[in-house]
């Protein structure tokens, strides 16, 4: 141990001259060897950083080195980490090795280099040692074996003879060797290996070939290979002739286990074992496995081919127990059993560590390790064996130091060690003492605390052993008192704190290595109080508030307010949506926008400063329309009536007055509401019947629930039930018909919608008699979607008129009739074609046709109106169009056609049974087509109201009309009424009030119709501009209606009509 060690047990004059830190309390070593755990602690210092013991980074493993390779280097590790770096020493078999004798030993940094090893003088155990000022530390121990394996004898091993049928076994005989080994078979000249198979195994355990039934093919010469894993060398034994015995087949035997495992093996922990079992026998044995205690093989085991070996990996305490092989043929079996016994090396529960303790206390260590058989505990100090003594108490894993002194420091090991290994656990016991000392932990040197408050001052020097405490105010000792006290730990405690009690305040610490002394203030302020706290609120959701929150308090005291709801703080950055902080340095207000039931709660506001904390809450109660109610059930279903029962739903603060019940099915737009008993359904009602629904629909029912702040979510809605059939009771409506062939009888109505239907098979019930008639013929029309029927008797006389009834049935029975309806039967064509028919032209896309009226009866056949046909050619195909016109009409205009073309047209009549023969076709030509040039070069000049309009004559193309005339179309701006008036001239005269803005367009006239229009001219209505921009100035004349006048612009015409 160097001197530097015991430091701390120096003078206090020595600790400056060395440059050696004093001890303080609540250190914390660093490093693996520097971690406490609630020990006091110092801090030395060696140069350039805190000493720290030896803490081992790599220790030795056992080798097992090759014996032909003796001339090579031997390498064990061993590295360690600490400050001062530590030094290295190894000891051999318990003995230290003396590097200066022993040539072929040497150090490389913490690892032991043995040259060209030997088995007599290098075999055995070795421990590295690490050691620096503060103590040594010892590794395990690791072994050191030599594995070799010689050659085999070279003598001619003898001839194994064997009758046919018989079991055979083939000796291996491994030569003289150390370490693992693993064994082969080859047969004959063959240099692949025997394969094992349910006749044959090759045993890792013995090395010899079993065969459990010879045959013909295995006689010849096998040969045994061996191979030693550690010693990297195989060797190859002389070869075993197998013959065949000439005197006959061997006869079927039980079977012999010649393979057994041994009766009590030892398994680590986390291993790979694995039993052997194979037997002789004709026919071939089978192999099979067990545990005795009953209990399922486990499922990680493996098998080989021949399932003659069985593996267990991964070995575990649940794996320990009997286990038994059974081999087996058609004469019998055979067992074979054994123990595997479960053992674990030692694990570490609990470990020492590094504990730095004041002289005179005292020290308690306990290690603990776990294992199977438990391990035994030893303890070392600094690498050497511990012995108790008359402070030092060793029991087990206990070690107790009484009374500690300089001598006592140092690095101890605790080892725990069963029969299969030891492990070492490393801590580091420091023996310190010092004079008190404030420079690692000074008093605060100013105390804040309001007035009424509480304040303790701390004081913590370092010191060992433990120095006593006295306090003084300014120069004044302190004479303790209910009030003021120093506590058990050396601070000074203050309760309800006064303005008098500021000043200056110094703790003296004292003990047998000196004296130390510091001061610190304290400084009093005025308490903070809530003045204006928060107050109990009822809103209702969606309103905004304002919770106050305001405080007086000591103007250089810095607040801060914090809110929080039900317990939890409000961000109020991520709920800005609804709340916000009011206020400046003394009001903290809170506002809540647009309140939600989930902000129903007690609100509290934090006043918080560096001395002390307040708080203040309100509850604030929101209330809200009713929540969904729940559990919507249906029972009892009727055709028309319904039981529906809810539980309600959350009241939200505002208690229910009524629920309402609505229904939905297929037919229905969105819900409805729909009629209960009792009619009017209270917020104490909890079940109702639903009356007035459809029988044979499905419906969907919810409940709303309403109180006096509104009506509220609906509940979800109930599972879709159907409504129990019943006899249809809506019949048809708009029963009518007629039309259709002879002997026919068409009859029409608007079909029942899904929802009326009342049941399944539905369809509709026609009664039908000629009018006058007393019976009834009846036709069911089982078509649900129908609205027609046809009835046909060849007795129907035309136009025949018919009672008629339509009724509705179901799979419940027949429902209502329809009202009585007269229907015709139906009628033949006309037979008499139009005469007198004649065709005009009006223009280029429209002509007339025109014929006389037929005049009709019974026999000719009822005329309702006429069919016009007209095409384009003398053999009506294709077909142009067809126009109907009804009633007694004997003339119809056809529009859209061609210019310049020839159009032919035919009129005939028709009924409800078709149309008549036509009349002889007539033919006209459509006229020109009117003039595509609009009017041009158009002057106008305007003075006073007077607009006079001059245009040049419009030529016409070969294929067009000739212009009998124009129309001037003018209107004021801004209005839709458009005025005419139509010349056979090209200038034209207007009177016009001059209020606004006039448009005028000017377009031919001819027979083909109306030709192009000029472009819209603008009239202004102050000024007038001709056409080649000369302006006359105009008196603005209004009149209340416009006057017309034709006439010449130019005075010297004569106006002719």
């Amino acid at each position: 141990m160097t001197p530097e060690h015991f430091l701390v047990l120096r003078r206090k004059d020595e600790f400056r001259e060395r440059g050696t830190r004093h001890v303080y309390e609540g250190a914390s070593f660093r490093g693996s060897c520097w971690a406490q755990q609630g020990h006091v602690g110092t801090e030395v210092r060696s140069g350039d950083g805190p000493l720290s013991c030896p803490v081992f980074t790599q220790e030795p493993q056992d080798v097992i080195f090759p014996l032909d390779f003796s001339q090579s280097e031997l390498r064990l590790n061993c590295a360690a980490n600490g400050h001062p770096p530590p030094r290295y020493r190894w000891k051999q078999n318990g003995t230290d090795i003396d590097f200066a004798t022993s040539y072929h030993y040497r150090l490389d940094g913490g690892d032991l280099a043995i040259s060209s090893p030997h088995t007599d003088q290098d075999i055995g155990t070795y421990q590295c040692l690490a050691t620096n000022p503060l103590g040594t530390i010892v590794s395990r121990k690791a072994k050191l074996q030599f594995a070799y394996i010689e050659d085999f004898e070279t003598k001619t091993r003898s001839t194994v003879s064997v009758r046919e049928g018989q079991g055979v076994v083939l000796l291996c005989g491994p030569p003289p060797h150390f370490g693992g080994l693993s064994y082969a078979w080859t047969f004959n000249d063959n240099p692949l290996h025997v394969q094992e198979d349910s006749r044959r195994f090759v045993s890792q355990e013995t090395g010899n070939l079993y065969i459990a039934k010879v045959e013909p093919s295995d006689v010849g010469n096998y040969t045994c290979f061996v191979t030693n894993r550690e010693a990297q060398r195989s060797v190859r034994g002389p070869p075993t002739p197998l013959l065949q015995r000439p005197d006959g087949v061997m006869g079927e035997y039980e079977p012999k286990i010649e393979v057994r495992f041994p009766d009590t093996i030892q398994a680590a922990k986390d291993s790979s074992v694995k039993l052997e079992c194979f037997a002789l026998g004709n026919p071939v044995p089978e192999i099979s496995w067990r545990r005795l205690d009953g209990s399922p093989l486990p499922g990680k085991v493996k098998y080989s081919k021949s399932q003659a070996a069985l593996e267990i990996p991964n070995f575990q305490q649940e794996d320990e127990g009997f286990y038994e092989c059974v081999a087996g043929n058609l004469r019998g079996r055979d067992l074979s059993k054994g123990q595997l016994i479960f053992y674990a090396p030692p694990e570490w529960e609990r470990q020492i560590q590094n504990t730095y303790l004041s002289i005179y206390d005292s020290l308690f260590w306990e290690c603990k390790a776990s294992g199977k058989p438990s391990p035994r505990y030893t303890w070392f100090k600094n690498g050497e064996l511990l012995r108790p003594g008359e402070r030092i108490h060793v029991e087990n894993g206990t070690l107790i130091i009484a009374t500690l002194n300089a001598s006592d420091s140092g690095v101890y090991q605790c080892a725990a060690e069963n029969e299969f290994q030891m492990i070492y656990a490393n801590a580091e016991l420091r023996v310190l003492a010092s004079a008190p000392d404030f420079s690692k932990n000074p008093i605060k040197k100013t105390s804040v605390v309001h007035v009424g408050g509480d304040v303790t001052i701390d004081c913590k020097p370092t010191a060992f052993p433990r120095a006593a405490i006295s306090w003084k105010r300014g120069t004044s000792s302190l004479r303790p008192s209910r009030r003021v006290y120093v506590s058990e730990d050396g601070s000074l405690a203050m309760h309800n704190v006064t303005r008098s009690d500021a000043g200056p305040y110094t703790c003296t610490a004292t003990n047998q290595f000196g004296v130390a002394k510091d001061t610190g203030g304290l400084v009093v302020k005025e308490r903070t109080v809530i003045t204006v706290p928060p107050a109990p609120m009822d809103v209702t959701v969606g309103e905004s508030i304002v919770l106050p929150c305001q405080v007086s308090h000591d103007p250089s005291v810095e607040v801060a307010f914090v809110w929080s709801f039900d317990g939890h703080v409000i961000d109020l950055k991520k709920e800005v949506a609804h709340f916000e902080r009011l206020g400046g340095e003394s009001i903290g207000d809170l506002m809540i926008r647009n309140i939600q039931l989930n902000h129903s709660g007690k609100y509290l506001c934090a006043v918080k400063t560096t001395l002390e904390s307040l708080s203040a809450a309100a509850d604030v109660i929101v209330r809200g329309p009713p929540g969904p109610p729940e559990d919507v059930s249906v029972e009892h279903v009727s055709s028309t009536t319904s039981q529906l029962s809810w539980r309600p739903g959350a009241d939200n603060n505002s208690p229910i007055q009524l629920f309402t019940v609505q229904a939905r099915t297929p037919f229905s737009v969105g819900w409805q509401a729909v009629s209960t008993v009792p009619e009017i359904l209270s917020g104490k009602t909890r079940n109702a019947t639903v009356v007035g629904l459809s029988p044979w629909v499905e419906y969907e029912f919810r409940v709303v629930a309403g109180n006096s702040i509104g009506i509220g979510e609906p509940s979800e809605s109930s599972e879709p039930l159907r409504t129990k059939a019943s006899v249809p009771v809506v019949a048809p409506t708009n029963v009518d018909g007629g039309g259709g062939g002879r002997s026919e009888l068409v009859i029409t109505w608007e079909s029942i919608p899904e929802e009326l239907q009342s049941g399944g098979e539905f369809g509709y019930l026609v009664l039908l008699r000629p009018a006058g008639s007393a019976a009834w013929t009846e036709q069911r029309v089982p078509a649900v979607e129908s609205c027609r029927f046809v009835y046909r008797n060849e007795s129907i006389a035309p136009l025949s008129p018919f009672e008629v009834q339509v009724g509705v049935y179901n799979a419940e029975g027949d429902g209502a009739l329809s009202a009585v309806a007269i229907v015709y039967s139906g009628e033949d064509e006309p037979q008499l074609a139009p005469r007198g028919t004649s065709v005009q032209s009006f223009s280029a896309s429209e002509v007339e046709v025109s014929w006389n009226a037929i005049a009709w009866n019974r026999s000719t056949g009822r005329v309702l109106g006429y069919e016009v046909l007209y095409w384009t050619d003398g053999a009506r195909d294709p077909m142009v169009g067809k126009i109907r016109v009804s009633g007694n009409v004997t003339s119809k205009t056809i529009t859209g056609l061609k210019a310049n073309t020839v159009y032919f047209a035919a009129v005939r009549a028709y009924n409800t049974g078709g149309a008549g023969p036509a009349s002889p076709p007539v033919n006209i030509t459509t006229k020109k087509s009117p003039p595509s040039q609009p009017p041009a070069n158009i002057a106008w000049k305007l003075t006073n109201s007077k607009l006079c309009l001059n245009w040049e004559h419009v030529k016409t193309m070969e294929n067009e009309s000739e212009v009998l005339g124009y129309k001037i179309l003018y209107r004021q701006n801004r209005q839709s009424k458009t005025h005419v008036l139509e010349t056979n001239h090209t200038s034209a005269e207007l009177l016009v009030p001059l209020e606004e803005d006039y448009l005028v367009e000017i377009r031919t006239v001819s027979d083909g119709g109306d030709g192009s229009s000029s472009e819209e001219i603008r009239i202004p209505k102050v000024s007038s501009l001709s056409s080649s921009g000369g302006l006359v100035l105009a008196q603005s004349i209004h009149f209340l209606s416009v006057v017309i006048m034709i006439f010449y612009c130019f005075v010297t015409q004569l106006l002719i009509r």
